[in-house]
């Protein structure tokens, strides 16, 4: 097969002739090959030459005016940046690994070594854009055959692949989420035996795939096949712990893992916000940890919200990941969850909906479009009832906030107004205080307006607190 009409791109003659110059042949390699073939964008390219892969990138920096090189002669590799393009460079090479590293002890080698050292057929194609073979594909192990069957498996023996590299069974099961390919059974049993090699691969590779699939169409497919592998108990044991279904006098709870994956499907097909995605897939995690039985209701898990979201500090320190405001917003998901559910299950008050729109403040819209998710009943007329209801709660949401401006609500009185009009320092009557005018504003005592709550702060303080206005600030 060629493919010079599809490269037809003069950065790739351009690199075509630099190789010539200097004697070297030289491939486009890895993924920048398999997008093409499946007509996805891809913005790296990464080229192999057979020889010094250095000197190559060397003669092409200076073929492209204003480009950049950088050299990494530790890993012999170069790359060229332009505004346009970014090239990867580096020479063949051969692999060999031990046991106790994914480090590999590397040496000069050809080209079928190189292509045989990748982890899977899809990605184990190269390009020639030397111009005697321009456009020439080479593809030694069907890695064309497979994507056109949709298939990930490696080139080699999969349990070699998978114990030299184990983060090769995390990418396997991550292009099978982003790409809706099978992994072949003899590949994916080969992950089954290795997952226990996952050890040595540090925390913060295997987040970074976690988070690719995150980012896929659909999610779950990964997180699945992470379950089904043996790898998530592994990675993410608090996930799998969701798995399962307890019976107690023949009654059982529903399974919570795969209920959290039809939720997080549901949130992926409305949204791209990778943190609102995290929010879904943790948002029942207590719930292992709060299961009880009772003889009257059946199966509880009261509080799983509050748990959960004292739970998602450590799982995000775990995972290495950002303890910012992205953890601070998965945790008031998790906590406030449930929250939506109760007003439409109870009567939807003013005072209610007040109270949730300043738990949630600018955060109140993905709080709803997490709990739409999570009606996940298989009974049509109760998803259809609390959708109804949810935009009833919605409707009063919009009402409310238009009248009261409770989202990002800042008190019409603050604390130095409280200190100056009763002559107090910093004290617990000043917070007291406060949190009264906020209740009487989130209740519909009084409107959220500054003479309204200075009155009522007048009335309170000398009633309950006995606290006088200094003379002269009435």
């Amino acid at each position: 097969m060629n493919l010079c009409e599809k490269i037809e791109h003069p950065v790739f003659h351009l690199v075509g002739e630099a190789a010539d110059a200097l004697g070297r042949e030289c491939y486009v390699v890895g993924g920048y090959v398999r997008d093409l073939l499946l007509g996805r964008p891809s913005k790296d390219i990464d080229f192999v030459t057979v020889g010094s892969g250095i000197e190559v990138a060397s003669e092409v920096a200076k073929k492209i005016h204003g480009s950049h090189l950088s050299v990494f002669r530790n890993f012999g590799t170069a790359q060229v940046k332009s505004r346009s393009v970014e090239l990867e460079f580096v020479g063949a090479r051969k692999e060999s690994y031990r046991r106790e590293s994914r480090n590999p002890i590397v040496e000069d080698g050809t080209l079928a070594d190189d292509i045989s050292r990748r982890d899977f057929t899809v990605n184990a194609m190269a390009v020639c854009v030397n111009s005697g073979r321009f456009g020439e594909l080479v593809d030694m192990y069907g890695g064309g055959a497979d994507l056109d069957a949709r298939l990930i498996r490696t080139p080699l023996d999969p349990d070699v692949t998978f114990s030299d590299d184990p983060l090769r069974m995390m990418r396997a099961i991550r292009f099978a989420t982003q790409l809706g390919f099978d992994i072949v059974p003899e590949t994916f049993e080969a992950i089954r035996r290795n997952a226990r090699r996952i050890s040595i691969i540090s925390r913060e590779r295997v987040m970074d795939e976690l988070m690719k699939i995150m980012r896929s169409p659909r999610p779950s497919t990964g997180w699945v096949l992470l379950l089904k592998s043996g790898l998530l108990r592994l990675i993410f044991p608090e996930l799998q712990a969701l798995r399962g279904v307890e019976l107690v006098k023949g009654i059982g709870h529903k399974d919570n893992f795969y209920h959290t994956m039809a939720v997080l499907d549901n949130v992926a097909s409305e949204s791209d916000n990778v943190w609102l995605r995290w929010g879904a897939l943790l948002h029942d995690i207590a719930k292992p940890v709060t299961k009880r039985w009772d003889d009257k209701l059946g199966w509880t898990f009261h509080g799983h919200n509050a748990v959960g979201a004292k739970m998602v500090p450590r799982l995000f320190r775990k995972m290495k990941f950002p303890l910012n405001d992205k953890m601070k917003y998965v945790q008031k998901l998790v906590e406030l969850h449930m929250r939506p559910i109760a007003l439409v299950e109870d009567e939807v008050t003013d005072s209610a909906v007040r109270r949730l729109l300043f738990d949630a403040g600018d955060d109140i819209d993905d709080l709803m479009l997490l709990c739409s998710a999570d009606i996940t009943s298989k009974n049509r007329d109760k998803v259809e009832r609390y959708k109804a209801n949810y935009d009833l709660v919605r409707q009063k949401m919009v009402e409310l906030e238009e009248r009261d401006r409770i989202r990002n609500f800042q008190p019409p009185v603050d604390g130095i107004e409280i200190m100056e009009t009763f002559g107090l320092g910093e004290c617990r009557e000043v917070g007291i205080i406060k949190e009264r005018i906020k209740n009487a504003i989130l209740d519909g005592e009084i409107p959220n307006e500054h003479e309204a709550a200075r009155r009522l702060m007048i009335a309170y303080a000398e009633e309950a607190l006995g606290v006088k206005v200094v003379s002269g600030k009435s």
